[in-house]
């Protein structure tokens, strides 16, 4: 699977943690920053992990700031894209099951290294339901919104 990661500057720690166990377990992994650990500004980094997910060249996104607030509101800023904040791995398998979530959102300051690689297993290891739940995120989709 290919993963697109990105972070801000609280949150590129764990980004490089867990694209370290990404790229061991197999997977592909699109890291778009940052470089460094100076201080960002976290839209400028969920953009492109959206633009990477909708464009096809990863296949889900994972977004990580010190809180995950940040970064949700604005991954879920892009049409089609479906952020999910996760604390718990079960909240991860829902996130996907029903919602079809396609970037998962970390909040380095509330998760601990171990606890983040087990949600982020779960997010990789579901899949849509659909059914119901289709027709739901069929209304997310039809809502309006910026498309920005």
């Amino acid at each position: 699977m290919r993963v697109a990661t990105a972070s801000d500057h609280a949150g590129t720690g764990l980004r490089l943690t867990l694209a370290e166990r990404l790229r061991a377990a197999g997977h592909e992994v699109l890291d778009l920053g940052p470089a460094g650990p100076g201080s960002v500004d976290y839209p400028d980094y969920a953009g492109p992990v959206a633009d990477a997910v909708l464009g096809g060249s990863a296949d889900l996104g994972l977004l990580i700031c010190n809180t995950g607030i940040g970064m949700s509101i604005a991954a879920n800023r892009r049409r089609g894209i479906r952020a999910a904040l996760c604390l718990y791995p079960l909240m991860a398998r829902f996130a996907r099951r029903h919602n079809d979530a396609n970037v998962l959102v970390l909040g380095a300051g509330l998760t601990g290294d171990f606890l983040a690689w087990e949600i982020l297993e779960a997010f990789l290891a579901e899949g849509f339901e659909g059914g119901r739940h289709l027709r739901r995120i069929g209304k997310i989709d039809a809502a309006p919104g910026t498309g920005a």
